[in-house]
């Protein structure tokens, strides 16, 4: 495999990922793209030749004898859809989180890939996060003992501009935002936590975004593009004609291995922030914003000596940012794929990893609707 033709189903927006895969010198082409719109794609021509092709049939790249692989980045709830079709045909796939929206087809995609002579990868960049990976290495490190709980905290301050304009806002594109946002967040717990979770229950409304009158047209498009001026939530405009997914979410989770985890997601907040708190036997460590940018930097507190109040934890790792979007994840994840691809050897989420995410995502919002009632996870 030391050459390779790759294509890419959606490739507005997340899609774009895949142009970072291009790379003539090393064997790697991007060659084709398949989207129902095929505006605002100039980037591709110029980027991968005038002979790249555009096509608003995705069979028509599954079938393609010159493509290797697909990135698959389409909306969520077309995920299962097109990863099968791309597993069936024999292709690669790189599958972007979350695997699926339902536990169902996430199994459907899993055992199309075991019978598939392609290798599937799916994208959970966070597992690519210098700050997730920092984290990491101090628990295996024993800096803090035997992890025994995890807190994550993820205010979203541009929610009401990303999620509820578009297909996000409905149940049945997306079950749930623990899935299109929370599926990164439970994996790295998982991760850190080095298990899964068995036992699920949740709280939480929608409480902020169904009071906005001012709403789109149903076959209206209207900008998902994060505005400041969009503030107060409730002055808001241009939102789904139906909205029907939570607001704020909230989840504990028992794992297989005994560690305890909490999950609190917000998409009303005025601030955009991601926190993390890990705590074992002998200490704890934190995370202060998740990836460093060129005026800002991201830090991990470790506090692991007796101590009153204090900030700062007793040691500070200060993280450098790395170039790329996403904090330097996204260009780290596409060459693992490839590496994957080259080697059979993934240093990203597992197949099961991101089986797992989906899982507890569902059947947390599934408790959120029944009550606070709590769910087993299936194997």
């Amino acid at each position: 495999m030391t050459k390779l033709n790759f294509a890419v189903v959606g490739p507005h927006r997340r899609g774009r990922i895949s142009l970072l895969a291009h790379r003539p010198d090393d064997g790697l082409k991007l060659v084709a793209a398949c989207a129902p719109d095929l505006d605002n794609l100039e980037e591709y021509k110029t980027t991968c030749g005038e002979d790249f092709l555009l096509t608003s049939d995705y069979l028509a790249l599954t079938q393609n004898p010159s493509v290797d692989a697909i990135f698959i980045c389409t909306p969520d709830f077309l995920h299962a859809q097109h990863a099968i079709a791309a597993l069936e045909a024999g292709k690669h796939v790189f599958l972007e989180k979350p695997m699926a929206i339902t536990i169902e087809d996430c199994d459907l995609i899993l055992a199309a890939a075991a019978k598939s002579k392609g290798k599937l990868y799916v994208g959970h960049n966070m597992r690519f996060f210098p700050v997730m990976q920092k984290m990491r290495s101090l628990i295996e490190e024993g800096r803090i003992g035997r992890v025994e709980a995890i807190w994550c905290r993820h205010f979203i301050s541009y929610g009401g501009d990303a999620y509820y304009k578009d297909w996000h806002s409905e149940r049945k594109n997306t079950t749930s935002l623990l899935l299109q946002k929370g599926a990164h967040d439970i994996d790295i717990i998982h991760y850190l936590a080095g298990g899964y979770t068995q036992r699920v229950v949740g709280m939480g409304k929608l409480s902020v975004y169904n009071e906005v009158t001012d709403r789109r047209k149903e076959d209206e498009v209207v900008s998902v593009v994060f505005n400041t001026k969009n503030w107060p939530p409730l002055s808001q405009t241009g939102l789904s004609p139906i909205i029907d997914v939570e607001d704020h979410s909230m989840i504990l989770m028992q794992l297989n291995n005994g560690v305890q985890a909490s999950y609190q997601q917000c998409h009303y907040t005025p601030d955009d922030f991601r926190n993390y708190t890990v705590i074992g036997t002998e200490g704890r460590i934190e995370n202060y914003a998740d990836h460093s940018t060129k005026s800002q930097w991201a830090s991990v507190h470790l506090w692991n000596r007796r101590m009153g109040y204090q900030e700062q934890g007793n040691e500070v790792f200060r993280i450098p940012n790395s170039e790329g979007s996403h904090g330097g994840s996204d260009p780290l994840m596409v060459a693992d794929f490839i590496h994957f691809l080259r080697t059979g050897e993934n240093n990203g989420a597992t197949l099961r990893d991101a089986r797992m995410a989906v899982a507890t995502g569902c059947l947390g919002a599934e408790s959120i609707r029944n009550g606070s009632q709590p769910f087993d996870i299936p194997a």
